[in-house]
């Protein structure tokens, strides 16, 4: 195995070594390939671009300290939340590559307090969209393993468009305040594992996305496995949109952790996106100190032209290629505790229902001093608590085996809804008593409410 240690290139912890760390992967792309090694010590650098068959390689006691001046991120052509157009280079990016690696003990720090700065307070002091700490775009064999990630400008880990994508025992960690600092957020890209991570940030801890409707590329993002992972704060353990006009489709969520993550599971999109999010299935996941565990929303209306009435109108409209889609998920096994507004938001358009989704052996508490607040966004939503399922616009949802406790109102909610089953479900210690399950139609005059076929 060729290894090329930065420190023979002239990496020296005194001084930024972009230069140096530049020129061990050309040495290595140049003899075909091989480990680029960053000893122990602290190491200053601005962006780092890979090549193929690199393995950059963190030894114990390594960090990677990135520089916070954007002179040291050139402009590269990528996408930001979902769109493609010019950005800061990523501090560790890619393009076009095959077979590349970022691993070891070490640790990345993308000094991200002053790109947070700029972005809450001094926007315009910033050309382009922030760096992402970790971003590989069209590149296939990639994968991210052992290292500790910290602090990131912006989105930590975001392939884009890649193929064969594995990240193995990473441990994330960003401020629970610090602004759109997401764990892991695979964008079109394919057969993609992620697995034993621990995730700690300051938005979604992982978000699968497939571009948005001002995407030419419609490329899916699909066969996405997530297991044995762990999420601390963020707005959502596992997010599903609202960037998925590509389609989402064939994931598997297990034996995860979420704690204190605002939202559980989470999928959601608007009218405009078009798209399908399709077989998603949820099983062992256990909860705890969440707003709501459970979202399947057609209503959201955050990110440009998402307070057009054409989002948040309760009206049918004609079913079109703009008009997105979720169906067949299904849940399993699972139990959230201390939840705070409800347990699960169902939501679907009013013109195209959510369809085929199941929830078996599901036990959800409610929290004895929740917060009010909102399941999702959602114009006209008022804040809630101890809420049980509140269901609309939704066609075929089975809920078998499920607990609701210590809810106010109904266990069940359920407006709109076609071929709705409940089999084997209970309410337990409800704080007013209520009935299990209240049905209500309400569709606008003069339409049937119903996907069209």
């Amino acid at each position: 195995m060729s290894v090329f240690n930065i420190d023979e290139y002239g990496a020296r912890t005194s001084a930024l070594a972009t230069d140096a760390i530049t020129a061990a992967i050309k040495a290595a792309a140049a003899a075909g390939g091989g480990t680029v090694y960053v000893p122990s010590g602290v190491y200053r650098t601005g962006s780092i671009r890979l090549e193929s068959n690199i393995e950059l390689r963190l030894s114990p006691g390594a960090v990677l300290m990135f520089s916070d001046d954007p002179e040291h991120y050139p402009a590269v052509v990528s996408r930001w939340e979902g769109v493609k157009r010019e950005v800061h280079a990523s501090c560790i990016y890619g393009s076009g590559l095959t077979n590349v690696s970022v691993t070891g003990s070490g640790k990345l720090d993308g000094s991200g307090r002053a790109w947070w700065d700029k972005a809450r307070n001094r926007p315009d002091e910033l050309k382009y969209p922030r760096p992402k700490l970790i971003s590989f775009d069209d590149c296939r064999r990639v994968t991210v393993k052992d290292v500790t990630l910290v602090d990131s400008p912006s989105w930590t880990v975001n392939p884009i468009r890649c193929r064969d994508v594995t990240v193995d025992n990473v441990s994330i960690y960003n401020p629970a305040d610090s602004p759109n600092t997401d764990g892991i957020n695979p964008e079109s890209c394919s057969n993609v594992r992620i697995s034993n991570c621990h995730i700690d940030v300051g938005d979604d801890c992982i978000a699968i996305k497939a571009g948005t409707e001002d995407t030419a590329e419609r490329i899916p993002c699909e066969n996405v496995a997530v297991t044995n992972c762990t999420m601390v704060h963020g707005h959502g353990g596992v997010v599903i949109g609202s960037e998925m006009s590509g389609d989402v489709r064939n994931v598997v969520i297990s034996n995860c952790v979420f704690k204190r993550t605002d939202r559980g599971i989470r999928l959601k999109s608007r009218r405009g996106r078009g798209g399908t999010v399709e077989d998603i299935r949820v099983s062992n996941v256990v909860m705890e100190d969440v707003i709501c565990p459970f979202i399947l929303h057609l209503y959201y209306f955050c990110g440009p032209r998402g307070k057009d009435k054409y989002v948040w109108d309760k009206n049918p409209y004609p079913v079109t290629e703009e008009t997105p889609r979720f169906r067949r998920v299904h849940f399993a096994d699972i139990t959230a505790r201390r939840v705070h507004a409800a347990a699960g938001f169902i939501y679907g358009l009013a013109e195209q229902y959510i369809s085929e989704v199941t929830f078996d052996n599901v036990d959800i508490s409610m929290a004895e001093d929740a917060t009010p607040g909102q399941p999702d966004m959602m114009a006209g939503l008022e804040d809630m608590n101890n809420r049980g399922f509140f269901v609309s616009n939704a066609r075929d949802i089975r809920f078998r085996n499920v607990t609701v406790e210590n809810h106010e109102g109904p266990a069940f909610y359920i407006e709109n809804g076609e071929g709705v089953e409940l089999q084997g479900c209970e309410s337990r210690n409800t704080i007013k008593p209520e009935r299990l399950v209240e049905r209500v139609t309400s569709r606008p005059p003069g339409e049937a409410g119903a996907e069209k076929r």
